[in-house]
């Protein structure tokens, strides 16, 4: 029920202030708005304060909206109103009117990246797990526990790390620039400060998606190999381990942090059975050698040993937060960079250099918007951010049907010094729906095929 919610009250709030611009702007311009509706299909809500005035109605689907004017190509229009008809506006003033729409989602994303901003979130604490061996991180030197404390994409401009989110996103954003990142590092203590070069730019930016971070071979944040529960009569219970054992060594290689460990527990179940694993453990101030045995679980099409233990004490959170102009500005950039990614991740996906599998459609947005709620106002927010720059760009593709597509119009009546002819306009507006409907199948391919866990 809450993802439902959430998705409605995403979709509600996105589509108001997108239809809310156009509306707003075509006002200011003495346009006669004669319906502004949220959703598409039967009405089941409207109100009209006069005859005369704008219908503000709801609709029964909920996955749209729109703004009707007054206008000659869609029916006749009295003599004395011919001055509010849309078609008779500057052509300046029809382009400020359709790129309101966008511009309203961008302007509420600045507003809702600086609300979260200004909330303030817990992260996790930029400290590193062990790279994934042969990565570009674990190339550069970055070792389980390093404290990430700045970054830059040049070696001259740095910027404070805070958390693990920041690392991620500057990293994305350096895969998007083709550059490298360099990075400044000390121990978990904050002690012996370096210097390291992650050669992000050998990675292709169409391969940017949720495992983006992962292959840099940066995993989770640091958890120290301690055993913090089990299950009564799982392997590690029947091996005699307790909670708040401490994993020196399994099988002679030195256990450094909760990931590496997970990792070869796993990787003990090459065969029908799991081979024993012998471990060297520290309880209090006692160091002692156990044989564990992992029992093997089946995960999709492959084998992974288990223990029936939790390991690893929780990573350190810190609170992220900023003041009015610092979450402001922040704020501003965030929502540039990521209208950048966007446009920069449809256009691979087109030259057909990044996975269609990175669209996604409501059930994902849904899903996302459930768990955003779940986390916290803050992170709905923030949420909410993202999907509201996505539909403010997507928007403005030259595509028919979007306000993209109509912009493309008045350019070719910018230089040709007519506008469109009808006919062009009805197959090319066929054209725009054809597209939008295969990528609306394709987006809740994507969503279901993720759901099945096909991808």
């Amino acid at each position: 029920m809450i993802t439902l919610l959430a998705f409605i009250l995403t979709l509600s709030v996105l589509i108001v202030i997108h239809e809310y611009g156009h509306y707003r702007v075509a006002v200011a311009f003495n346009v006669k708005v004669l319906r502004f509706s949220v959703g598409f299909g039967r009405v089941i809500w409207r109100r009209q304060s006069t005859p005369d005035s704008t219908e503000f109605v709801v609709s029964m689907l909920p996955i749209g909206g729109y703004v009707r004017m007054l206008d000659e190509r869609e029916g006749a229009v009295p003599t004395h109103e011919l001055h509010r008809a849309f078609n008779r506006k500057p052509l300046l003033q029809r382009s400020a009117v359709v790129c309101a729409g966008p511009a309203a989602n961008l302007l509420l994303a600045v507003l809702l990246y600086a609300t979260a901003h200004w909330i303030g979130v817990d992260e996790f604490k930029p400290v590193l797990g062990l790279p994934v061996a042969g990565s570009v991180a674990d190339s550069a030197g970055l070792r389980s526990g390093d404290w990430v404390r700045e970054i830059s994409n040049n070696g001259e401009d740095w910027s404070e790390v805070r958390s693990m989110t920041d690392l991620r996103w500057e990293l994305t954003q350096a895969v998007v620039g083709g550059q490298r990142s360099y990075l400044r590092v000390t121990d978990s203590a904050g002690r012996a400060r370096r210097q390291l070069v992650l050669e992000t730019d050998r990675l292709d930016a169409g391969d940017i998606d949720a495992e983006l971070v992962q292959r840099i071979g940066i995993g989770g944040p640091y958890s120290a190999p301690v055993l913090s529960s089990l299950k009564p009569d799982g392997p590690a219970d029947k091996a005699g381990l307790r909670a708040g054992d401490q994993v020196l060594s399994v099988d002679g290689i030195d256990i450094v942090d909760g990931s590496q460990l997970r990792e070869l527990i796993r990787a003990s179940a090459k065969t029908q059975t799991a081979a024993a694993m012998q471990w060297r453990v520290e309880r209090d101030t006692q160091v002692l050698d156990v044989t564990v045995q992992p029992m093997v679980v089946v995960e999709g099409s492959a084998r992974v040993g288990r223990i029936e233990a939790y390991i690893g004490r929780t990573p350190e959170m810190v609170t992220v937060r900023y003041g009015p102009i610092e979450g402001v500005t922040r704020a501003f950039r965030r929502t540039w960079e990521m209208s950048a990614l966007t446009l920069k991740m449809f256009s691979l996906m087109v030259i057909g250099d990044a996975s269609l599998k990175n669209l996604s459609g409501p059930l994902t947005i849904a899903d996302y918007a459930g768990q955003s709620v779940r986390l916290g106002l803050a992170y709905y927010l923030g949420f909410l951010a993202i999907v509201s720059v996505s539909l403010g760009v997507l928007n403005l593709l030259p595509l028919p049907m979007l306000d993209g597509g109509h912009l493309m119009y008045y350019l070719f009546e910018a230089i040709t010094g007519r506008p469109v002819s009808g006919a062009w306009l009805e197959y090319l507006q066929r054209a725009g729906v054809a597209v939008l409907m295969m990528l609306m199948a394709l987006a809740l391919y994507n969503d279901v095929a993720r759901l099945l866990s096909l991808y």
